[in-house]
């Protein structure tokens, strides 16, 4: 059986992974999301190399080999479940449930799992919007783009958001941001460098575009169209 730490590193490899499809994991990257010191991450992956779990180059960096990608993905379906659990049963806020994800992971059984998953009705995304791997190992894709890559005029549907930091996700629950709103792309004002978006109830809400590459929705029936 994996140690939580080796299966706290085969998950964030994954992840960061998904950041740059086909290229290596640096390690210098792997080291800034683990908190370590590059040292302690190369010590890792060489042995984590040698567990095969990846396929480590001196220098380039590292992925993760079939039997690592399946290990992550077991972790991410935990993760998920988890935090769906603590926010639909347990009624937790989304803005403080990594960190109690991240503790229970490691002690749940696959068994365990998949009864959570019943319970929970075999839900798609956590509460964030993050897709949860099947009990097959595959994860789920959806056709989602950043909020700061489309035209004014936009009708979106918020899908997703991938910063989940808690002071993020206090900011978007103020602003009544949270995947499944239906919102519009109102305008933009490039010397300010904003997005004004216009939600169902015609609150409008200004966000950075920094912020708004956090924020991945969906189009509705095509009407939304990337920036030029």
């Amino acid at each position: 059986m994996a140690t939580s730490t080796v299966e706290n590193y085969i998950k964030q490899l994954y992840l960061l992974g998904q950041e740059r499809p086909g290229a290596p994991v640096l390690m210098g990257d792997l080291a800034r999301a683990m908190r370590v010191v590059p040292g302690t991450v190369t010590t890792m992956i060489k042995a984590l190399a040698r567990a095969g779990l990846v396929r480590h180059t001196p220098r380039v960096g590292a992925r993760l080999t079939p039997a690592g990608e399946r290990l992550a993905l077991q972790m991410l379906r935990k993760h998920r479940l988890i935090e769906m659990f603590l926010v639909q049963t347990l009624k937790l806020d989304w803005s403080e449930i990594h960190e109690e994800a991240e503790l229970l992971e490691h002690a749940l059984s696959d068994r365990l799992v998949e009864k959570l998953d019943a319970f929970l009705g075999h839900p798609k995304v956590d509460p964030h919007g993050d897709p949860i791997p099947t009990a097959k190992g595959q994860m789920p894709e959806r056709a989602a783009q950043p909020l700061s890559e489309l035209t004014p005029g936009s009708n979106v549907t918020l899908s997703r958001i991938t910063r989940q930091d808690a002071e993020f996700l206090r900011f978007l629950t103020e602003a009544g941001l949270q995947p499944g709103r239906k919102l519009k792309l109102a305008r933009r004002d490039p010397v300010a460098d904003l997005l004004v978006v216009t939600l169902g109830d015609g609150r409008e809400v200004s966000l950075g575009s920094k912020a708004a590459r956090h924020l991945l929705v969906e189009s509705e029936s095509g009407k939304s169209k990337r920036k030029k």
